[in-house]
């Protein structure tokens, strides 16, 4: 079993909606997946109370239960173990970092965004954890070149000493329809961008997974 665990010291950086995403994905060819849900916020539980199936399967807890969950879930044959974790609470979110075998770090381009990462790479780092850290609600690409807010955010995050992840998540108009009919985009509109760049992602994650 490999467990992701995606976490931020700021809300509103995407973290539910990349599990949501990323789960859904890594459960192609019924692959067992176990969404956890950690944030007392409970949205990632509301986006899978909507769904019309009940795979991939969602636990809600609190992080510090994950110690004994996870070895369970890993015995009954869970091949993706992916943690949501609450913004703020320190305590929860390094229970949560220490049972990953990854942890991403997503975060906006914008200039306060980035100054509030740190905190969460350095969290990471405290645990004995790489964190990746992912661009997430990007403005679309339109040329072959990332746009300028992109590429300042990667050198940004860079010089923080992050290793981020080359593929970049926009913030387009079929994510929210996705989510707010219990879907990914992966599934409301598999040939589209959104999706291709979800993928992108999922691979790149599955590559880090396996070093």
């Amino acid at each position: 079993m490999r467990t992701i665990t995606i976490a931020a010291r700021k809300g509103g950086v995407g973290k539910t909606t990349l599990a949501t995403h990323l789960s859904v994905i890594a459960a192609e060819g019924s692959k067992p997946v176990l969404l956890f849900d950690t944030d007392p916020q409970r949205s990632l539980a509301w986006w899978w109370q909507l769904r019309a199936t009940d795979t991939p399967a969602l636990v809600e807890c609190e992080a510090r239960e994950l110690a004994t969950i996870l070895p369970a879930a890993q015995g009954e044959g869970v091949a993706f173990a992916i943690i949501d974790t609450p913004p703020h609470a320190e305590n929860s979110i390094s229970e949560a970092m220490r049972a990953a075998d990854i942890v991403l770090v997503p975060t906006r381009p914008g200039p306060f965004d980035l100054a509030a990462v740190a905190t969460t790479l350095d969290l990471a780092q405290r645990v004995g954890k790489t964190p990746l850290a992912i661009i997430n609600h990007a403005p679309p690409r339109t040329g072959a070149s990332e746009p300028a807010i992109v590429a300042e955010a990667r050198e940004t995050l860079t010089k923080m000493g992050a290793t981020v992840a080359e593929a970049v998540v926009s913030q387009r108009v079929a994510m929210s329809h996705a989510v707010i009919g219990g879907q990914t985009v992966n599934e409301y509109e598999p040939e589209g961008r959104a999706a291709a760049e979800m993928l992108a992602l999922w691979r790149e994650v599955q590559g880090w997974l396996q070093r």
